[in-house]
């Protein structure tokens, strides 16, 4: 794949980081723009620091995606053996776990909803994920933005489209050929 768009959030990682994201965009038949909506997920899941060793205090979740203890198994691994890979080397995990979605995904919000709740790709930005009363809504109830007892897509994704536009940021951005 010929990298002619600017990278969202790519001045935060490596060359040979953005050589596999990119590959693993050209595997999926994803775009450049696909690549951009997966680091907006990645900056948001990580913290900013693209780090694949990152662990959610509150769950099994790990790594640039946020890989959870029966996602990892499933896929044939383990949460430690992914924190253990480096940026680059989790990528290729990252690549088999999308795998089954990729053609679904049209957008940042099916993006990050593939990692989310894969159930929600291609669905309505006014989809329910979560009501209150049920433990999904409980583990994610921040994600609620109008605190009326469920979380959207739209909800859902929103601070993803903000990390968007701040990876799109001169300092943030990386462009074929230099900065931006």
């Amino acid at each position: 794949m010929i990298q002619t768009q600017p990278l969202c959030w790519g001045a935060k990682v490596t060359q040979p980081f953005r050589d596999r994201l990119y590959r693993l965009c050209a595997e999926l038949d994803w775009s450049e723009q696909h690549a951009s909506w997966l680091m907006a997920c990645m900056a948001f899941e990580t913290g900013r620091t693209f780090s694949p060793s990152i662990k959610n205090p509150g769950s099994s979740a790990t790594g640039l995606i946020q890989f959870m203890d029966a996602t990892a198994r499933g896929l044939g691994t383990t949460t430690a053996a992914l924190a253990k890979l480096t940026a680059v080397g989790q990528l290729n995990w990252v690549e088999r776990y999308f795998m089954t979605n990729a053609h679904r995904i049209n957008g940042l919000d099916d993006m990050y909803m593939a990692i989310l709740w894969p159930k929600a790709v291609g669905k309505a930005p006014d989809h329910v994920l979560w009501r209150k009363g049920l433990p999904a809504y409980v583990a994610n109830r921040g994600l609620d933005l109008n605190r009326d007892g469920a979380v959207t897509k739209r909800e859902a994704s929103a601070k993803v489209r903000l990390l968007h536009a701040e990876g799109m940021l001169p300092n943030n951005v990386w462009k074929p050929g230099g900065f931006v």
